[in-house]
This record gives C-alpha cells, sequence and structure tokens, in this order.
C-alpha cells in the first residue's frame, strides 16, 4: 500500500485520554485536522480500541500498536496479524521503545505484515539499530532516541546531526525505506525541523493525546507542513 507524506503519527498508547470513548473523540479530531488541511494523519489506538475507532473514522490509517510474529493458531494473549487487520488496522507499529522485540522477530513480523498486506513501522532506538531493520525491508523505520521520548525535548531540535545520520545510512542500504523520527515532538517547528532534516513525517504521543487542546496542536503541526 501506498502511503502519502509527510505523515504524522499519533500514538494513542495507553493514556487514559486516548481509551474507550475518548479514543474515538481523538481519532475523529485527527481525522477533521487531515481532511481540512489535506495532510496525511494515522494514529496508533489500543488493540481494544482498533474496532470501534474504524466504525466511525473512515479517512485516516489505523495502525495497531505492535504484533506478534506468529500465524493464527494456539498462542493466547498473542496478538495475531491477521486479527488486527480484520479488526480495522491497515498496518502496525513495530518495536517501540515500550515494546522492544529482538532482531529475528522483527524480521518475522516484517515478513508477516508483507504476506497480509500490512505497512510496516518499526521504531528505532539508534543508527545501528536502523541499518540492521533496514535489510529487512519495512515501509517505514522511526528513529527514537528513548532518553528523549516523553519528555517535551524534540530529537529533530537537539539532535539533528543524529537524525540526518540515520537518515542516510538507511537510505544506503535501502533507498526504498521511509524515514520518520520521534521523541519530543511538541511544537510544530519540530515538525518542521524533522522535514528539514530529511525525514518524510514524526511519529508522536503525549504531544497530541495530553494536550490541553489537541486540535490545536494538530493543526499547527498541519500548518508548519504547508
Amino acid at each position: 500500500m501506498k502511503v502519502k507524506t509527510p505523515i504524522i503519527i499519533v500514538n494513542f498508547k495507553t493514556y487514559e485520554e486516548a481509551t474507550g470513548k475518548k479514543a474515538v473523540k481523538l481519532a475523529k479530531i485527527c481525522e477533521y485536522v487531515s481532511k481540512k488541511y489535506d495532510i496525511n494523519i494515522a494514529i496508533s489506538p489500543q488493540f481494544c480500541d482498533i474496532f470501534q475507532i474504524s466504525q466511525f473514522v473512515k479517512k485516516i490509517l489505523i495502525l495497531s500498536q505492535h504484533i506478534d510474529s506468529i500465524y493464527p493458531g494456539p498462542y493466547t494473549g498473542h496478538i495475531s496479524p491477521l486479527s488486527i487487520k480484520q479488526s480495522g488496522a491497515i498496518g502496525t507499529l513495530i518495536n517501540h521503545s515500550e515494546r522492544k522485540l529482538d532482531l529475528e522477530k522483527i524480521r518475522k513480523c516484517i515478513e508477516l505484515t508483507k504476506k497480509y498486506g500490512l505497512i510496516s513501522v518499526c521504531c528505532s532506538a539508534n543508527v545501528n539499530e536502523s541499518k540492521e531493520i533496514a535489510k529487512f525491508d519495512p515501509d517505514f523505520i522511526a528513529y527514537e532516541p528513548p532518553s528523549l521520548i516523553g519528555t517535551g525535548i524534540s530529537v529533530s531540535q537537539t539532535k539533528p546531526e543524529v537524525v540526518t545520520k540515520t537518515v542516510n545510512e538507511i537510505k544506503k542500504i535501502n533507498p526504498e525505506v521511509k524515514v520518520l523520527c520521534g521523541a519530543g515532538i511538541m511544537k510544530g517547528e519540530d515538525v518542521k525541523k524533522a522535514l528539514e532534516l530529511g525525514t518524510v513525517g514524526v511519529i508522536l504521543s503525549s504531544g497530541v493525546v495530553k494536550a490541553v487542546n489537541p486540535k490545536k496542536v494538530l493543526i499547527e503541526f498541519a500548518e508548519s507542513i504547508k
């Protein structure tokens, strides 16, 4: 599936502000801004909210927060790629810093996303991990230094040289992989800077989910892209 860029991915995590009915409300806000400003916004809600969100929101991409490298079968408590697809997701995050996987499991997960026609957004903590993941041919690699996640300190502002190096090293190995960055993205200028450094978008969470006015924040992001 071809994904329009630039793209903003909003990770709902397990925040109360993005759970159940509140998840649907936030998804609708994301869809409104996406349509009004003609920018691509994807959301990554909790597993239990994917189906209900998919019934109300039709114009933005829904990503699972995780999958396990399994086929349908006797795997109690696991998340199968088929289940998230049939629930309404079109792709998934893989290897988020809060849900780390080893390289072999990452490879298998990417393999399964291709089998089921799902978009793969693989998170990486550093340049070396990014290079290894690029060999598996995911759709996106999202560079997120764990030390900055949730701090409000933007990776694009504080580590611009690392973002650029990550983009360049990934492209050397696999020019087809699209690169995102995340961690501490809070303002429109953070998004604008990320794009200037060679990424095709950002992944963020608390900057939107826990904002007093999520719509206002998303509009600021959208206007920074235009």
